[in-house]
Order: structure tokens, then sequence, then C-alpha cells
């Protein structure tokens, strides 16, 4: 009887061990969450099939969190990754100043001061932070916040207490960005989107990495980078770029966080560049694609000493 009992208190046990086992075990193992995917559409055909292919595999292997943006108008193409996610806006954001000071002097009736020209100069072409924080200051974050609503950047949100390398942006917004300085638009003057463009090409070399990494010598190359290093997601390396020529009306925006060096976020947005520009613009044997300085710059953003 006791043998029995004994046996029966083992099953038991046994069962009882089993069934806490299992939910332990579960526990532990969750089902890792399946990373976003590339999306891609066209009218050309062929081209989102290929364009989605060549963009993951450029991303394959590659650390980091990546948001991908691409609208090229000729073919009707876009392709989006992570579009709607948050990066802390670094120097990107110069290009959202200066479309806010070019919209507020078109509301006045104006054209910019020289000074302003000057300051406007500086902090696309060179990065300038003191010419940047001069112009938000100027501005007010009233005015920011009335550009982005007249552009319909919605997701925007300009950064505190003077930190405008702090702005929130997304991918989407950007590009809704990209597309009000490329095309006539009801929010900027030609003359104001023709400026954007004309200081976004006179870019120094050092800064002129990014994007336009891979574009064929037949389009003209206009672009905007910053990056950030908080204690918080690492490295924030980002590259705008709109390219024009060839047949082609393109622009890629490229967000990235959680990089563990700036030359590697570098690298990613590169890789990226170099599968999109070769897609929608294959070019003959010889040709030549812009190969970006092997020493990438970009100014260092003002950021609270915490985050």
């Amino acid at each position: 009887m006791t043998y029995r009992t004994s046996g029966r208190a083992g099953v038991l046990a046994a069962a009882v061990s089993a069934a806490l086992l299992i939910p332990a075990a579960v526990a532990a193992t969750p089902a890792a969450a399946a990373a976003p995917a590339v999306t891609c559409t066209s009218a050309k055909a062929g081209l989102a099939t290929k364009l989605k292919k060549d963009i993951t595999a450029a991303l394959a292997n590659r650390k980091g969190t990546v948001a991908i943006g691409l609208y090229d108008r000729s073919t009707k193409t876009t392709c989006t990754l992570r579009a709607t996610s948050a990066y802390d806006s670094a120097s990107t954001v110069k290009v959202t100043v200066l479309a806010t000071l070019l919209w507020d002097a078109k509301k006045h009736n104006r054209y910019l001061t020289s000074t302003e020209q000057s300051l406007a100069k500086a902090m696309i072409t060179k990065s300038d932070n003191d010419a940047t924080s001069k112009l938000w200051k100027q501005l007010g974050v009233t005015k920011i916040k009335g550009f982005l609503s007249a552009a319909g950047m919605t997701k925007t949100v300009p950064g505190s207490g003077g930190y405008w390398g702090l702005t929130q942006e997304n991918v989407t917004d950007e590009q809704k960005l990209l597309k009000l300085v490329t095309a006539k638009n009801s929010v900027l003057s030609d003359n104001s989107r023709a400026y954007i463009l004309k200081l976004m090409g006179q870019v120094v070399s050092s800064q002129r990495w990014g994007t336009p990494a891979g574009a064929p010598s037949s389009v003209a190359v206009h672009v905007k980078n910053g990056w950030l290093q908080r204690s918080t997601h690492g490295w924030r390396v980002h590259s705008l770029g709109t390219f024009n020529g060839a047949g082609h009306d393109y622009m890629i925006s490229v967000l990235t966080q959680d990089n563990s060096t700036m030359n590697y976020g570098v690298t990613t947005i590169q890789n990226v560049a170099k599968a999109i520009h070769k897609d929608l613009v294959p070019t003959t044997a010889g040709a030549t694609r812009y190969a970006p300085t092997a020493q990438p710059r970009e100014a260092f953003v003002a950021v609270p000493p915490q985050g």
C-alpha cells in the first residue's frame, strides 16, 4: 500500500512538474517578432520586385534600425521601410529650417536679407550649427510648426529648449518635404524651391556621403545629412537626397539608429543607396557613379547631457 501510494504521488508530482515546466519553457523562448519588410510598388514592370530584393539584400546582416523612403515620379515607384518610426533629426532638420524661413518670407512678400542668405548657405552647405541656432531662434517654434502644418508633416515635432537636433521626424514626413522641394506646389514658391536645391547641391564634399552613393553622373545630386550619438540608441545617422536626370526624378530618405559607430551607419545607408540608384538608373559599361569620401564628416549637434 505504501509503495502504491508513493508511486501515485510520484506520478502526480511528475505531472505537476511537467505542467509547471511547459509554460515556463514557452515563456522563456517567445517567438521572435518578425522584422518589418521593405515594401515597393511601381508602374514599371518588374522594378518593384527588383528594388525590394536588392534593398533587402543591402540590409542583410546589417545591425541597427533602418527606415527608408524612396519615390520616383517618372516611374511612379515607391519603397518604404519603417516609414512612420520617429528618429532624432540631427542636422537633417536644417532643410526644414530653411524651408520654414522661405515659407515665412513668402507669406510676408519679402526676400531674404543678406544676413539670412549667409546663415542659410552656411547651415546647408557646411551644416553650420551656429547659423542654424540663429535661424531657429529668429523663426521660433510657432512659425516652424506653422510650416510643418502647411507641408502636411503632421508627425514632425520640433525639438524643445532650443535643441533643434532632437526634432522628431520620420521618413513619411521627410519624403513629403523632399516632394515639396522638387515639384511645383502652393507651400513653397518656385524660387524658394530652386534656392533650397541650389544649396543642397553645393554641400561640401566631406558631407556629400549617404544617399548620393552610387548615383550616376547623368543625375544631379542634392543632399543633406546628419548624425548624432547618444547613450540610448547609439549613433543616429541620416541622409536625405533628391536626384534629377536621365529621365528620372526621385528622392531618397534613410534614417538609422542603434549603429555602433558613425561609419557603420554611413555604410548601411550607402549600401541601400547604391542598390536604389543601380536599379532605377542602370548605366552602360564605363559610365561613372558617385563615390563619396572615405572620411565622411558632419556637424555634431548640441544635445542635453542625458539621454
